[in-house]
């Protein structure tokens, strides 16, 4: 039996919506940005994926009814599935960290980590409206444990508080972030969503947001294409909706979050991942920016969590 709810839940009246957390740890990290439309291909990454054949299936069919959308942060629902959204019929969107990092780096003009990330929050809500989604739910709200970038510390708890909402909402699929090594609250999100898929017996899909391969960040586009992407056709009343759902995101209005094409949602049914193996070969991004934590302490909590539910 799970334990009572413990996340604060936010009824939005409308109907579809933000996440994404300040990533770069120095200027010269958020100058590579200018880089990322000539990154070199992929083709000859290895990465954790099981192969198996393939089944193409249709996003317009599993995506666009009673959907819960699982994200790290505050505006990754906003960049990544801002278009998608609003093709939900009851869109529930899970945010699973509080999106404020311990590092001063991230808080400092905001006076505290606890500022920062009550901003975020009130930044998340306002995009919520602007997309009417039929629930936000921020599971950090009342567990200070889901602090962004320890996510995988708290899988287990984490993986209670959205199987009970998931148990309440019923939804008929999940969508998630990809396991790419980007950031470890998006991998968390990844294998949380397997999990959960798995045993409530609904598709997983899955969308890619950024990566490093091998010297360069790689925006919105998978490590490993394997055929079945696709992707969303935004109709331009939809774009204008995402990019105010986006502006509602003051605190991250910067270089990283600008260089993504809002116009660009591709999404896959999600891959069967290899969770006790890093994303990929070569040195994670958040490695690459000096992050406190390793891909493979990551890699491992994963697969512990995931051996766990079976």
């Amino acid at each position: 039996m799970l334990p009572t709810l413990a996340a604060q839940t936010t009824r939005v009246e409308g109907g579809a919506p933000g996440g994404f957390s300040a990533a770069a740890k120095s200027v010269e990290n958020l100058l590579l940005q200018h880089l990322l439309l000539q990154c070199k291909p992929a083709s000859r990454i290895t990465i954790s994926v099981k192969r198996e054949p393939m089944n193409m299936r249709d996003w317009k069919l599993e995506l666009t009814g009673r959907v819960l959308v699982l994200v790290a942060h505050a505006d990754d629902e906003s960049v990544a599935y801002g278009g998608l959204l609003q093709k939900m019929r009851e869109a529930v969107v899970v945010i699973a960290t509080d999106g404020a990092p311990r590092d001063e780096y991230f808080w400092g003009r905001y006076g505290s980590r606890e500022n920062y990330a009550a901003v975020r929050r009130d930044e998340a809500r306002r995009a919520a409206q602007v997309a009417g989604v039929r629930e936000l739910v921020l599971l950090a709200e009342e567990d200070g444990r889901f602090e962004d970038q320890r996510l995988f510390l708290n899988l287990a708890s984490a993986y209670e508080r959205v199987a009970q909402v998931a148990e309440r909402v019923r939804p008929e699929a999940i969508t998630t972030l990809a396991y790419e090594g980007g950031h470890p609250d998006h991998d968390c999100c990844s294998a949380l969503a397997a999990r959960l898929g798995s045993r409530l017996g609904v598709p997983v899909w899955e969308t890619a947001v950024y990566s490093r391969l091998p010297e360069e960040i790689r925006l919105q586009e998978f490590v490993c294409a394997n055929g079945s992407e696709a992707r969303v056709e935004i109709s331009t009343a939809e774009l204008e909706r995402k990019r105010a759902m986006c502006a509602q995101y003051v605190s991250q209005q910067g270089e990283l979050l600008q260089s993504f094409d809002l116009a660009r949602e591709v999404v896959r049914p999600q891959v069967r991942y290899e969770y006790a193996r890093a994303p990929h070969e070569g040195p994670t991004n958040y490695e690459c920016w000096e992050w406190w934590m390793s891909a493979r302490e990551v890699s491992a909590r994963l697969a512990e969590f995931v051996e766990s539910g079976r």
